[in-house]
Formats: structure tokens, C-alpha cells, sequence
């Protein structure tokens, strides 16, 4: 399977090195700079200035097979499919790229246990500033030869091992006692972390005072193994990180008792901006023990608590505290079933006039929060009320609230949308209010009829938009054949667009060919369902 992801076979990679070191023969320049020109004095200036040139050109030839092109700073080889061989090659061609400031491996999953092989040549790269490794399968030996070599880049600024699920466990240790103190930037997403882990990396939180972002969502065993009490010393470690500006903890398997250790060091980090504790669902019925301590959080811009089994106490904390949080302009309870009846107390709190984000999706919307969510409307950036059935036949609330040229996203996913609602959104449309929208999701609403699926691709307006999604609910299907011609016509109006999902419509066979023939000259992604896809490629 991985022979054929590589859209390449395994023969047609062999030759590489051997082609290279053919180059290397015909134009008389040594695999060894060293050993052939030991001895040698006019020349030994010119010989190494060649040797520099024909090293940049094999380097140039290595990526162009792997679809890639060469960049003196920056370096991403990210979901090429690499082998261990790749890597040995690609290690040693590192000494031609002294200006190198950006390596991406991530995402090359056959390289994990030979990582030896790159970080052993880093010292040819010592102002490296970014370095990922995401999704490689390191393993332990991976990462203790990371440790071992990332002493050789002083000025490292960011870190990511993330979904590397052997990082966690021990292994990580190794590591974190030899980060550069320059580090900005560490992220450690789906590792497998411990409470070991978590109180390894308060240990070096202190050595890190640069440090402004951490990252250790989807690691739910972090908080986990209470006698650890690995998540407690991080959160008391978190204190000495005065820099910090983001933190992120998603689906780490907090509970109440670890927001109070963490809100008592937040009350030291007045610089954070960002904080994601989404997907805790311990956290329910016990956020008042964290938001006591937001006040102290004077920038913070962003705050996500979605998925968190947000109880009507935890709704009634959080609006007492939104007030004193004068910076914020990102607030996310969306996929908390209560929320949707303190929307009013929500907006009432907020500085209407500061907040760009407000998703609410999953939130049980009654007829009164959904006119709440209309007075705060006119300043949205983002606007996501999907799964929320009180939007169906009454969208025209929301819209008529929109000023023109501000709503970058609108999200109506699974809102029982009819034929009237797409009308008023054509109207929108029509009036410049969506001029600036870059992201449509009205799947899953099969009630709109064909007249509303017309009517709003024959409105225009919609120049700047980038990604649609119109895709039917699973197990369902139903003809596009008498809005399709609206749509193919659309689409020079729409320069923008990048995405479009249909999935689970079906047209006939010449329609398909048209729908084909105008996203295939615009580059578009279609995304149909398989045997619709075989019937337009036929």
C-alpha cells in the first residue's frame, strides 16, 4: 500500500543515489570534500565553491522526484512518502543548506526508527528555527537521537512531534532536559503522554522562558493516574512560563480539580491570549473553579470550551466572569446541549462589538437564543448555528442582522433549511451582505427543493467565496439535474473556489460531463460520492 501511495514504484526510486553519485563521477566532483582536497592550495577555494554548486544541484534533483522545489530557508519534503533510504540521502545533502530555517518531515510514516540519519547531519543546519516531524511513527530511539543532535541547533524556535503515539510513555524525557532555551513553540499533540510526561514537562518549564505557545491537546491520559500528580506539577510549573501566550489542552481528561491547579498558576500569566480546554468533559460542573481566575487573564482573546458538558452553573459562572474579559473576541461553547439557553446571558456579556467568533452549534437553540445571537451578528466573523433546527424558516432573522462585507464564514449545516430560507439567502446575496464570505456549509438540509438550490446560485455575489458544501445527509440521495445548470453558470462568478461537496447528488451523464468540464479548468475540488464520480470520469 505504501509503494502505491507514493504514485511511484520502488525501482523508480533505486536509481536516485546511484544517479546522483553518476553525476557526482562525470563531473569530477568528490563524494568527500575532505579527502580529495586534502593537500591542495590554489585550487582549494574553487573546488569547494564547485562542490557547494554540484551539492545544490543534487539536492534540487532529490526533491524534483519526490514533486518538490529547492528553497535555500526553507525545506518541506511533508507527505512524500519517504523511506529510511530517503532520509539517509536526504541527511546527507543537508551540509548544502547552511541557510536552512524551515525543515518539515511530517507525515512520512515509513521513516520512523531511522531518524538517526537526518538529526546525525543537523550541526550543517545550525540556524535551523522550525523543525516537524508530525506523524512519522517515531519511536523511542527516534527521539533519543533527536535529544542527542538538538544541541547542534541553538536556535531552534519550534518543536512539533505531534501524532507520534510512541513519544509519550518515557521517551519524551529524554528530550526535554535538552531543548534550546530559545524554544517558542512546542507542540506535542496525540503523543500518549503521562502524567509522567506532564510533570517531565513541568520540570522543564522553567528552562524554557521564551516559551510562548504548548500545545498537548489529545492526550487524554495526561491528567489521568491522579496519584501521579502529574498534571498538578505542570499546572504549578505553567506559573514560571511568563511568556506564554497560548495554551492548549483539548481532550486531555481534565476535571474540575485541574482547573483549580490551573487556574492558580493562570493568575501568573497575564500574557496568555489564547486557552483551549475543549473536549474535557470532567470539566462539567466545575468551571467556576477556573473562572475565578480569568480576571487575571487581562489579553486573553480566545477561549474554547467546546464539548465540555457545560452544565447550566458552569454557563452562569462563565457569564459573571465574561464582563472583566475586555480583550476577547473568541468565545466557543458550541456541542454543549445547555448553552443553548443562556445564549441572551451570553451576548448580553460579551463587548458585542470586540467579538468575531460565537459558534453554537450542537446547542439546542430555542427561538429566543437565536434572536439573542441576531444582536450580536453585525460584528461576526464566523457564524456556525449547524444542528440547530431553530434556524429552519426562520434564517432571515440572522441575515437581515449581517452587515455587508464582514461574515467571513456561515455555517447551516443540519438546520432543516427550506426553500424560503435559501431565497432570503439569495437576497443576501444579492444585496452585497456576503461579498466577503469565504466558506458555505449548507449540507445535510435535503428540504430546501430544487427552486431554493436555483435561486441562490443564479443570485451572484458570492466572488470571494472559497469553499461550498451542499452535500445530502448519508443513506440519502435525490436528483440536482434542475439546479445544476444554475450552478455550472455560477461558477465563473465564483473565482475564488477551491472546494465544492456534492456529495450524495446525482445528475445524468452530460450534466455530469459540464459540472466536470467547469471545475477541471478552474482546479476545483469536487467531492461527489464513488460511483458518481466513476459516472462523470467515464
Amino acid at each position: 500500500m505504501s509503494q502505491i501511495r507514493r504514485k511511484r514504484s520502488a525501482s523508480d526510486r533505486k536509481p536516485l543515489g546511484r544517479f546522483l553519485s553518476r553525476t557526482s563521477d562525470r563531473t569530477g566532483i568528490p563524494e568527500d570534500a575532505e579527502s580529495e582536497n586534502k593537500g591542495r592550495s590554489p585550487g582549494v577555494s574553487a573546488s569547494v565553491e564547485s562542490e557547494s554548486d554540484a551539492g545544490w544541484g543534487r539536492l534540487r534533483v532529490f526533491l524534483q522526484k519526490l514533486g518538490k522545489k529547492a528553497d535555500s530557508r526553507s525545506l518541506s519534503v511533508a507527505h512524500c512518502d519517504l523511506t529510511a533510504t530517503d532520509l539517509l540521502e536526504l541527511g546527507s545533502l543537508l551540509r548544502f543548506f547552511p541557510q536552512l530555517e524551515e525543515m518539515d518531515v511530517s507525515w512520512n510514516e515509513l521513516i520512523g526508527g531511522s531518524l538517526m540519519t537526518l538529526t546525525s547531519h543537523l550541526q550543517h543546519v545550525s540556524g535551523i528555527r522550525t523543525l516537524k516531524l508530525c506523524s512519522c511513527r517515531l519511536n523511542a530511539d527516534d527521539v533519543a537521537a533527536l535529544a542527542e543532535a538538538v544541541g547542534s541547533a541553538p536556535l531552534l524556535e519550534v518543536l512539533d512531534l505531534s501524532w507520534n503515539s510512541a513519544v509519550g510513555g518515557g521517551a519524551l524525557q529524554s528530550l526535554l532536559g535538552k531543548l534550546p532555551p530559545s524554544l517558542r513553540e512546542l507542540h506535542l499533540v496525540a503523543c500518549q503522554l503521562t502524567a509522567v510526561d506532564a510533570a517531565a514537562l513541568g520540570g522543564s518549564a522553567a528552562l524554557l522562558p521564551g516559551l510562548r505557545l504548548l500545545d498537548v491537546s489529545c492526550n487524554p491520559r495526561l491528567a489521568q493516574e491522579a496519584g501521579a500528580g502529574g498534571f498538578t506539577e505542570l499546572a504549578a510549573a505553567l506559573s514560571h512560563a511568563a511568556a506564554l501566550s497560548a495554551l492548549r489542552l483539548q481532550g486531555c481528561g481534565l476535571d474540575a480539580a485541574c482547573l483549580h491547579a490551573l487556574g492558580t498558576s493562570l493568575r501568573c500569566l497575564p500574557s496568555v491570549r489564547e486557552l483551549d480546554l475543549s473536549c474535557n468533559r470532567g470539566l462539567a460542573g466545575g468551571l467556576s473553579r477556573l473562572t475565578c481566575h480569568l480576571p487575571h487573564l487581562t489579553h486573553l482573546e480566545s477561549l474554547d470550551l467546546h464539548l465540555c458538558c457545560l452544565s447550566q452553573a458552569d454557563l452562569e459562572a462563565l457569564v459573571q466572569v465574561l464582563p472583566s474579559l475586555t480583550a476577547l473576541t473568541e468565545l466557543d461553547v458550541s456541542s454543549n446541549k445547555d448553552a443553548g439557553g443562556a445564549v441572551h446571558l451570553l451576548v448580553a456579556s460579551l463587548p458585542p462589538a470586540r467579538v468575531r467568533r460565537l459558534p453554537l452549534s450542537s446547542c439546542r437553540l430555542n427561538e429566543e437564543s437565536f434572536r439573542a445571537l441576531a444582536l450580536a451578528a453585525p460584528y461576526l466573523r464566523s457564524v456556525d448555528v449547524s444542528w440547530c433546527k431553530v434556524v429552519g424558516g426562520r434564517l432571515s432573522l440572522l441575515l437581515d442582522a449581517l452587515q455587508p462585507s464582514v461574515v467571513l464564514e456561515l455555517r447551516l449545516s443540519g438546520c432543516n433549511l427550506t426553500a424560503d430560507d435559501l431565497q432570503h439567502l439569495a437576497d443576501a446575496c444579492r444585496r452585497g451582505r456576503l461579498s466577503a464570505l469565504r466558506v458555505l456549509d449548507l449540507s445535510y438540509n435535503g428540504p430546501v427543493g430544487d427552486a431554493g438550490w436555483s435561486a441562490l446560485f443564479a443570485a451572484g455575489g458570492l466572488g470571494s467565496l472559497e469553499e461550498a458544501d451542499v452535500s445530502l445527509r448519508p443513506l440519502t440521495s435525490a436528483p440536482c439535474s434542475a439546479w445544476l445548470p444554475a450552478l455550472i453558470g455560477a461558477l465563473p462568478r465564483m473565482p475564488a473556489l477551491t472546494r465544492l461537496a456534492m456529495r450524495r447528488w446525482t445528475a445524468g451523464e452530460q450534466e455530469g460531463k459540464q459540472l466536470q468540464h467547469g471545475v477541471k479548468n478552474r482546479k476545483i475540488r469536487l467531492e461527489w460520492d464513488p460511483e458518481v464520480s466513476d459516472d462523470l470520469n467515464r
